[in-house]
């Protein structure tokens, strides 16, 4: 009986090394993750923030042209058009759809009695899948519109609805 007892003891130790090394690997698979999520996240920003700049630099190049021709501004979205800075006098249909389903999330979210939400939370109630990809698309533009008075961000990085007046530097700036 003996031996049959050792047998089992020695199978028990090599299993737990083997347990133990597994658990190992797969905590630094988890560091390799993250560090390549991180890469992704920060990617994604980049090229949403490189997009906006050029963007901005082509509003700035056709603002005196276009303010010749405008006699009164257009309250439509244009795709691809900069948030504007959130005033009494501007309805959120001035927004671009993707941002006004943000603003709708939210303010339904407030109307129910619910707190502010997170960018996953947000991408999922807009239906997104909650790839880090999408979050960060969804962050993005939730930390845009906080950052024009459309949306309060919290502290914690979550968002709520509710408009607060911004402070516009250069007051004709449409970035």
């Amino acid at each position: 009986m003996a031996s049959v007892l050792g047998m089992l003891e020695e199978r028990e130790t090599a299993a737990r090394v083997r347990v133990e090394g597994l658990r190992e690997k797969v905590a630094r698979l988890a560091e390799v993750l993250e560090v390549a999520e991180t890469d992704l996240d920060r990617r994604v920003i980049a090229r949403e923030e490189l997009v906006e700049a050029l963007a901005a630099s082509a509003a700035e190049t056709t603002a005196v042209t276009e303010a010749e021709e405008e006699a009164a501004p257009s309250l439509a979205p244009v795709p691809g058009s900069t948030v504007p800075t959130w005033r009494e006098v501007l309805p959120v249909t001035v927004l671009t759809p993707d941002y006004q389903r943000i603003v709708d999330v939210l303010e339904e979210q407030r109307s129910t009695g619910h707190g502010p939400l997170r960018a996953k939370e947000i991408a999922v109630k807009l239906g997104l899948d909650a790839a880090p990809a999408k979050v960060e698309g969804v962050r993005s533009k939730a930390r845009r519109l906080a950052e024009r008075g459309w949306l309060v961000q919290k502290a914690s990085g979550a968002f709520s609805a509710g408009r607060r007046s911004v402070a516009v530097p250069g007051a004709g700036s449409s970035a």
